[in-house]
């Protein structure tokens, strides 16, 4: 039986953490694999893995919490093929084949189509059928990838007019729709009240997080652009690199995400019951909306926008 060893992170000097994680787990082959323990969620480790090391790994759970978390980290053996985000990137039609699967395109979106169908079970061959079945014909509209030929600041003016708006105008509504449903209905579909719990999660979440995309990222990468343009190099940001608050937009969209992951998996891929009013139907179908939408804006960040940041903050930083 193959022994994998153990890092107990929680004897190293504060410091000393990640480099020795990093250490590790630049020493291992592909195929390897080693397990962190820690007394607290290491997520933001998984975040500067992914930014520094890129998908190379496999990030597997194997106790959270409360006072022991443990984490398998392999790394994968290189392997050709786009990242899910890429293909949906190219083509905004393959999301539908994603979606009928269970598959993450926007926050596991750096993920391969061979790793996500292996981790989910799912024959990859049934899932590149499909994808290969969508017609290459079509218009850049038709395909969805009209925003890979946007500039950067067209795009995060798009997010921020159409994505941003929705949310802060959805929300109220959404608020007034959930907490009545869970008041009347919550008796007999106890579901509801966590459904109104897990919204309010998610607003607060949103609330908090669109206004540092507004003031912090956006501008950053507006002002990455003009450089580019003017043939200029800029200083060093006071948050040192893209990539760090790009870090942090990647875990709150995750975190979002999973709350409406969890709604989804309490209402059954919102499946309605007999007893269901007309408040209880506009609830679900405004949910569902709401659902559609932040995977679209998540998509656009995590695959479109802050990939090309990046790769321009390194062209234009001093």
């Amino acid at each position: 039986m193959e022994t994998i060893e153990k890092l107990d992170v929680t004897v190293l000097e504060p410091r000393m953490k990640h480099p020795t994680i990093f250490n590790w787990f630049d020493n291992l082959n592909g195929g390897e694999a080693f397990v962190i323990h820690n007394d607290h969620d290491p997520k933001p480790l998984y975040y500067q893995l992914l930014g520094e090391r890129g998908n190379t790994f496999k990030w597997e759970y194997l106790l959270q919490g409360p006072e022991i978390w443990e984490v398998k980290i392999s790394k994968l053996t290189p392997e050709e093929g786009e990242t899910v985000g890429e293909l949906v990137a190219k083509d905004y039609r393959k999301a539908q084949v994603f979606k009928k699967y269970g598959i993450d395109f926007c926050c596991g979106g750096k993920k391969s189509l061979k790793q996500v169908c292996e981790e989910k079970g799912i024959s990859p061959e049934v899932v590149e059928s499909e994808l290969n079945a969508i017609p290459e014909t079509g218009s850049a509209t038709t395909r969805g990838n009209e925003y890979e030929k946007w500039s950067l600041s067209f795009l995060s003016d798009y997010i921020v007019n159409m994505h941003h708006s929705y949310v802060r105008e959805a929300i109220p509504t959404l608020y007034e729709y959930t907490t009545k449903v869970a008041r009347v209905h919550g008796g007999r579909h106890p579901e509801v009240v966590e459904v109104a719990k897990h919204f309010v999660n998610i607003a607060n979440e949103l609330e908090a997080h669109m206004p540092k995309e507004e003031r912090v990222l956006f501008p950053f990468i507006k002002q990455l652009e003009e450089a580019q343009k003017s043939g200029v190099k800029i200083d060093r940001p006071a948050f040192g690199s893209i990539q760090n608050p790009i870090n942090m937009m990647e875990m709150e969209h995750e975190a979002a995400g999973d709350e409406l992951a969890a709604i989804r998996t309490l209402t059954k891929n919102y499946t309605l019951p007999a007893d269901a009013c007309a408040t209880y139907r506009v609830m679900f179908s405004k949910l569902q909306e709401f659902e559609e939408d932040l995977h679209r804006h998540i998509h656009l960040e995590n695959n479109v926008l802050f990939p090309k940041a990046v790769e321009l903050e390194k062209e234009v930083l001093k």
